[in-house]
């Protein structure tokens, strides 16, 4: 899996949010410095966020954005979803729609299972886990093992 800087820059623009704690609309440029996202490229993430009803907004001196609802009902997913579509299609497709034949057939079990992985971590990784630094216990194990840091 690849992660776009898009939905990276989302996630982290997302647990800013979450670490402001409700203490009212948090200013584009806020989050743009604390984490370094282009302002320009920020904005049209938070419009993506917004569509897909994480955020909410409001203009003026005094306005800024906010979360939606309770960090610890976004999940990592949810956000990823939000700018970048499904988490993972196959030439532009879902896996369930797609066919093979002959010896590549079990290929579509495979992209299914790939999937079902990614849910696995970023569905149960939330906003609220993230901005609090404690992630999920199956998560955390997975980060854990040696052979994950290994590159290959």
């Amino acid at each position: 899996m690849r992660v776009s800087a898009k939905a990276d820059y989302a996630i982290r623009a997302m647990v800013e949010l979450a670490s402001a704690g409700g203490d009212g609309p948090v200013k584009g440029e806020r989050i743009s410095q604390a984490q370094s996202i282009p302002i320009k490229f920020l904005e049209n993430i938070l419009v993506d966020l917004r569509r897909g009803g994480l955020v909410e907004s409001m203009r003026g001196s005094e306005g800024g954005y906010w979360l939606a609802r309770p960090a610890a009902e976004i999940s990592l997913a949810q956000v990823i979803r939000a700018v970048d579509g499904p988490l993972a299609t196959v030439r532009g497709r879902r896996a369930e729609q797609l066919e093979f034949s002959g010896s590549a057939e079990p290929l579509r079990e495979v992209w299914i299972a790939v999937r079902a992985s990614l849910r696995g971590v970023l569905e149960r990784v939330t906003l609220a886990d993230v901005a609090a630094g404690e992630l999920p216990a199956a998560v955390a194990a997975l980060s854990r093992d040696a052979d994950a840091w290994t590159p290959r």
